[in-house]
């Protein structure tokens, strides 16, 4: 039996980005705020100092800052007839662990989802007609729309000091910036990262094809700068060591660089760290959260009750302890009825390699979210009429930095080993660049979250279930975009080109995105969404989830600066409305 702690006003579960903007949010308005995380308290000064080594193999390959698959796991399958696998080890996406969460070890580029994202299957049929969407593709509308979402926007850019350019300042397309993007309000906190030979040389290609390029907008921050809650960051210095790692330069935002140092000196607020909530408890009715149970180091279990629940964790554990709590009806693909797992999506990773004789790219030199892309071949701004699918993917030169043990640029029919391996290696490791297309994940009725039947955690909880595979609407997509890629590419005259789309089923092990999304979506009908427009649950009224598992789908963008906006829309409404008026904020 759980040992019953004093009651708090407030219970966040998971300490990444969206649990730091709520709790935060939340303590300013005078609530006694209780934080729970899985993993371990992490601290620039002390774990990502200038005085640690960037060591690929502690943190690239054994994936220090990652969740370890003892702590918790998830099996696996393309479709419902197989029998889903535990993945060993993670290879296609990243879960963080600890305080900051996936922020930690994210690249830190931070687009805003476009304004007809939010409202995607209206869109479609208003311009294409309800004929047009091909039958397996689930999607959803939000729920929401860019006017409600850009304020929150706003205030994410101002806590994490973006760096950019404005494409559409209050209406005005504006020269140098992303020409597709929905109206901002402002122009970005800080001035785009200096650019490196590699992107420049695309983004010249890019333009004389009669493209648009732009900076990629950036997490990193570009100049010293001091953020919303008084936190002051330093500019990047273009490391090469920032995807999968921390940042000793206070560059790179995250929670723990932009949020928890302000909050921590909250006497309201306190963090239980190395402490694992197991489920969300329910009055007898089920339609009241009473708080959460948790289970420390020693395996002893503790409720805390609390006036008001807001799970934060990311977006596959979001969905399991939905499920494990028995919050709402499990989704059944069968039947198409069921909300908690539905709607799960991924995705959609493409790229073409570029060999060159005469080039010096200087791989070293590099950053998680430091690039030139377009957009022209994005979410709709294509003409989409006869192709056969929708969506698109955003197009972009970023070098993230030349790993020592990972970085082997070889041509294909190079050797894996051997003397020819290494003059390859040799040839190509200062001439070779790519350029990637990050692209859309479309939902289908077959794509879902569910509790494993047969495998358990350390602590007898069943795992999470992903049964998803890329529909052939976003295989199609892939193919068309890559193409155009590659006719850049053609354009940049190298030696060899080496196109790859995505092609064939979902594979767990090679590194795709962390961009997983789905399971617990937010929208206005009840029957198919499991929370409202501010993310509250339609059948729990206070108790909140947010996170990239309110994603109806994934548009070709990265999803963070959505998850920050959500947060920071999610605490406006429990400010603004909940607490005046404690209840459901949308009528069903």
């Amino acid at each position: 039996m759980a040992t019953k702690l004093p009651s708090t006003d407030v219970v966040v579960v998971g300490l990444g980005w969206a649990g730091s903007i709520i709790a935060n949010e939340l303590t300013d308005q005078g609530l006694n705020v209780i934080a729970f995380e899985r993993g371990p308290w992490r601290d620039t000064a002390r774990d990502f100092n200038i005085a640690s080594a960037p060591d690929e193999l502690r943190y690239n390959q054994r994936q220090e800052l990652m969740l370890q698959t003892a702590q918790n796991a998830v099996t696996a399958r393309n479709n419902p007839s197989q029998t889903a696998l535990p993945m060993r080890s993670w290879g296609s996406f990243h879960p963080g662990n600890g305080t900051g969460g996936a922020g930690n070890h994210w690249a830190g580029i931070t687009f805003r989802f476009q304004p007809e994202d939010f409202r995607l299957r209206s869109h479609l049929t208003e311009k294409y007609g309800a004929s047009a969407i091909p039958e397996e593709l689930a999607l959803q509308d939000w729920g929401t729309d860019w006017a409600e979402m850009e304020p929150h926007y706003t205030a994410f850019d101002r806590i994490a000091g973006l760096s950019g350019k404005a494409g559409n300042l209050k209406g005005q397309i504006q020269d140098g910036g992303n020409p597709f993007e929905g109206p901002r309000s402002e122009e970005y906190p800080t001035r785009p990262l200096r650019q490196p030979y590699g992107p420049t040389l695309f983004a010249e290609a890019a333009r004389n094809l009669g493209y648009k390029p732009f900076p990629v907008p950036s997490a990193l921050i570009s100049e010293p700068y001091t953020n919303s809650l008084g936190v002051t960051m330093g500019p990047c210095t273009f490391c090469g060591f920032c995807t999968n790692y921390g940042c000793a330069n206070y560059s790179k935002a995250s929670a723990i660089t932009t949020v928890l140092p302000a909050l921590v000196r909250k006497s309201n607020f306190r963090v239980q760290t190395n402490s694992e909530v197991l489920r969300v408890t329910l009055d007898p009715s089920g339609k009241r959260a009473t708080g959460i149970v948790y289970i420390d180091t020693s395996g002893k279990e503790w409720e805390q009750p609390a006036d008001l629940v807001i799970v934060t964790a990311f977006t596959f554990e979001n969905v399991r302890l939905m499920l494990l709590s028995g919050v709402g009806v499990p989704y059944d693909p069968a039947t198409n009825v069921g909300t908690t797992g539905r709607n799960y999506a991924y995705q959609t990773a493409n790229s073409v390699q570029l060999f060159f004789d005469d080039k010096n790219f200087n791989p070293f030199i590099g950053a998680g979210a430091l690039g030139m892309g377009i957009d022209e071949f994005n979410n709709d701004n294509f003409d989409h009429s006869g192709l056969g699918f929708f969506g698109g993917g955003s197009i972009r030169v970023t070098p993230i930095g030349a790993a020592p043990i990972g970085y082997r640029p070889t041509p294909p029919g190079t050797p894996a080993w051997g003397s020819e391996w290494k003059r390859q290696t040799v040839k190509n490791y200062l001439s070779a660049m790519s350029i990637g297309c990050e692209a859309s994940s479309y939902t289908t009725r077959t794509n879902y979250l569910s509790l494993d039947p047969t495998y358990t955690d350390r602590l007898g909880r069943p795992l999470l279930r992903i049964t998803f595979d890329f529909s052939q609407n976003d295989l199609k997509m892939s193919q068309y975009c890559t193409g155009k890629v590659a006719e850049i590419a053609r354009a940049m005259n190298p030696r060899e080109i080496v196109a790859k789309p995505m092609t064939g089923h979902w594979n767990t092990g090679p590194y795709q995105s962390s961009h997983v999304v789905g399971g617990f979506v937010m929208g206005a009908d009840p029957k198919t969404s499991a929370v409202n427009k501010y993310l509250q649950s339609w059948d729990v009224p206070n108790l909140f989830v947010v996170g990239a598992s309110a994603f109806p789908q994934n548009p070709g963008y990265n999803p963070t600066g959505t998850v920050g906006a959500l947060a920071f829309k999610a605490a406006d409404a429990i400010r603004r409305l909940y607490l005046k008026n404690p209840g459901p904020l949308v009528s069903a």
